[in-house]
């Protein structure tokens, strides 16, 4: 059993893969520490994610309103929590967004990530062996792939987005730690997550819900863009494995092996919600609008998964069939929360985003 943290730091975990990874770690691990949640709460962190973990481990499990951007606030954090280990999360995450407004993109991924190592370092100081910062990154950070080839760990950063150059930027920030002070870091970077809970922007969440309330379902540019798709479960059980287990200084990819054209996953979408809910199978397909491609738009990602599968022994659980289903029976069934979000920004943002090509 993983059980080596007595109190574990988890930032951005109102998100929607941090409260994947609390509620994983509670109800999967066996772990029997404290986990203290740090979170600015911006769009798309949402306390709901969490509200049966607040109330089942009430003992155990804490949350702050801190803006890691505020470093006298997370250095107040680990004094007063003394934690043991650092899983970071909490980044701007969307492409989109950052095309729009890059500087928030910077001062959370970039300096944010310095203000916490940068605390961790000072607070941990002598006994870097008893203690761990996991940074959870992306396979953005690599750049675009060709019809062939992986990406390894190996792989030079290659970032076509200002939210990629972020996370390349927190990512050598990180290992820096490692090589200049002999900082207990490790890093993952992982492939596109889905699941429940994630803020429906993305595009999942997004084709789901614009098929219940029947709207248009847009695609990029031709929907030609490839993904490699990975259920947030399984995001969640190879970061443990990492936290726990994982060599010092060490990077980790975590994919699903599991490559779609972004058209082919809408399609495959609007078979299973008409099937769900009772309709022809190509009922809802007549809703997809091609609209016109993002800036740098990278062409197609794919994680080589051989490392962490070798050496930790992680192994993907769920099958896409399988992760799709699960995951269009939760927003199905969980439209109380699916409302509680749509704000008036959120409606906003997605005009101004998708526009007809």
């Amino acid at each position: 059993m993983d059980n080596r943290y007595q109190c574990i730091l988890v930032t951005g975990g109102a998100g929607f893969i941090g409260s994947n990874f609390i509620r994983y770690v509670f109800e999967n691990t066996g772990f029997e520490g404290k986990i203290v949640n740090i979170d600015k709460l911006t769009y798309a962190g949402n306390l709901e994610n969490l509200a049966d973990i607040n109330e089942k481990y009430s003992d155990r499990y804490v949350f702050e309103w801190v803006d890691i951007c505020d470093y006298d606030r997370v250095e107040d954090i680990f004094k007063r929590y003394s934690p043991d280990a650092v899983v970071h999360f909490a980044a701007e995450s969307h492409v989109d967004r950052s095309i729009h407004g890059p500087k928030d993109f910077i001062n959370t991924n970039v300096n944010g990530t310095f203000n916490l190592i940068e605390a961790a370092r000072k607070f941990w100081q002598n006994r870097f062996e008893y203690t761990r910062f996991h940074h959870i990154s992306t396979d953005e950070v690599y750049g675009s792939l060709g019809d062939t080839g992986y990406f390894y760990e190996t792989t030079p950063y290659d970032p076509r987005s200002p939210y990629s150059a972020s996370k390349a930027a927190s990512d050598h920030l990180v290992m820096s730690y490692y090589h200049t002070y002999g900082l207990n870091v490790v890093i993952t970077n992982c492939s596109n997550n889905y699941g429940p809970y994630q803020f429906p922007e993305k595009l999942i969440p997004l084709m789901i819900l614009n098929m219940l309330d029947e709207k248009p379902l847009p695609v990029y540019g031709d929907g030609k863009n490839i993904r490699d798709w990975l259920y947030v479960e399984d995001h969640c059980s190879g970061i443990w494995a990492v936290l726990n287990r994982g060599k010092t200084g060490e990077k980790y990819n975590i994919g699903g092996e599991n490559e779609w054209h972004n058209i082919d996953l809408v399609n495959k979408l609007c078979e299973i919600v008409a099937e769900k809910l009772g309709k022809p199978k190509d009922y809802f397909k007549r809703l997809i609008t091609f609209v016109q491609d993002r800036p740098g738009h990278d062409r197609r990602y794919a994680i080589n998964c051989d490392k962490i599968k070798n050496e930790l022994g992680w192994r993907q659980s769920v099958t896409f069939e399988e992760g799709l289903n699960i995951t269009v029976e939760w927003y199905l069934n969980n439209k109380k929360w699916v409302q509680n979000i749509k704000t008036g920004k959120y409606l906003e943002w997605l005009e101004i985003n998708y526009k007809k090509r």
